[in-house]
């Protein structure tokens, strides 16, 4: 089932009370929306599929016009969504900086989205409260939720690029919070956009439980989000869950299982489209029965619903969704 915000909002104050993860999903096309929206459901758990300002452009084709493409993945995650009761999902912008403000404004009043992440940790910190105060008034009059930051992450993911990585100093977190009244609230601690390793990067996972110990102490609790957590160990991820963690951004690691996948596919029957070198291509017919897209695509799409599946398992949202009874 699509939720609304209001609804996400109790998915995220379930995940903290209890101490669980929400897979959060980045996606651009059907094929991710099929295999990442029935992999939740597969073990009741509700999940979050997110939108970059990268993929829109992408999913309206040449035109390259943001809200068309926005449109496209909102009626494509709407109508899959809803033919599943047991499990729930919405849908959130993913890192839009201030230049795509107007972007952000169209979707919250187009009741698109279910969250929004306004991304102005580029920015002095009280020009970011300013900022993200103003994207959060306008979003919580429509019941959409809304993601800050404070600190950058360091690498490339889709059009957010960062060279360095800063991480977020605990009383800029409780000044932000309390000014900005931000419904998550993502910390730079540590992890790296786009392919990494998790035993490489240099983790501060006890930043996160010092954030959210102080928040909490000062009446402004708010569940933290973890960004560049394809490459993390499970322990690595679970002990950010029980240091205050509710989101959990994934996007390179199904971008990598659908290519491994469908790479091994061709691997084996690249002679259906290519022809044999024993063979003169005169006497060469292509196997349509191989390279019919169904084929193979639905390798990438087995390969990203067993991840994700996985995902649930270890972030406790399994059999956790608000719908399941």
């Amino acid at each position: 089932m699509f939720l609304a915000g209001e609804r996400m909002k109790e998915v995220f104050l379930k995940a903290k009370k209890h101490r669980f993860g929400i897979i959060a999903s980045n996606i651009v096309f059907d094929s991710q929306i099929r295999a990442i929206v029935q992999g939740y459901a597969a073990v009741n758990s509700d999940g979050l599929m997110q939108m970059s300002s990268g993929a829109c452009k992408y999913a309206a084709g040449s035109s390259q016009d943001i809200k068309a493409g926005a449109r496209f993945i909102a009626v494509m995650v709407k109508t899959f969504a809803d033919q599943f009761t047991q499990s729930g999902v919405g849908l959130h912008i993913d890192h839009a900086t201030p230049n795509y403000f107007d972007f952000i404004v169209y979707c919250i009043e187009n009741n698109l989205v279910t969250s929004v992440m306004i991304d102005a940790s580029q920015e002095e910190l009280s020009e970011n409260i300013r900022i993200t105060k103003e994207v959060v008034n306008l979003a919580h009059k429509r019941g959409v939720i809304v993601e800050g930051e404070i600190g950058h992450i360091k690498g490339t993911e889709d059009e957010f690029v960062s060279e360095t990585e800063l991480y977020t100093k605990p009383e800029e977190a409780l000044e932000f919070v309390r000014k900005t009244n931000v419904d998550l609230f993502a910390a730079s601690v540590g992890t790296n956009h786009g392919v990494t390793k998790g035993a490489k990067v240099q983790l501060r996972l006890d930043l996160i439980k010092e954030i959210d110990d102080l928040l909490i102490h000062n009446g402004v609790e708010r569940g933290l989000v973890l960004h560049g957590a394809s490459g993390l160990t499970d322990e690595q991820q679970q002990t950010a869950i029980r240091n205050g963690v509710v989101k959990i951004n994934k996007d390179t690691h199904y971008q990598m299982d659908m290519a491994a996948a469908i790479q091994a596919y061709w691997e084996k029957e690249k002679y259906a489209i290519v022809c044999p070198p024993n063979l003169s291509v005169d006497d060469y017919t292509p196997n349509k029965s191989k390279f019919d897209p169904r084929k193979w695509l639905i390798k990438g799409e087995d390969a990203m619903h067993e991840t994700v599946r996985g995902f649930c398992l270890m972030s406790g949202s399994a059999n956790n969704s608000i719908l399941h009874k």
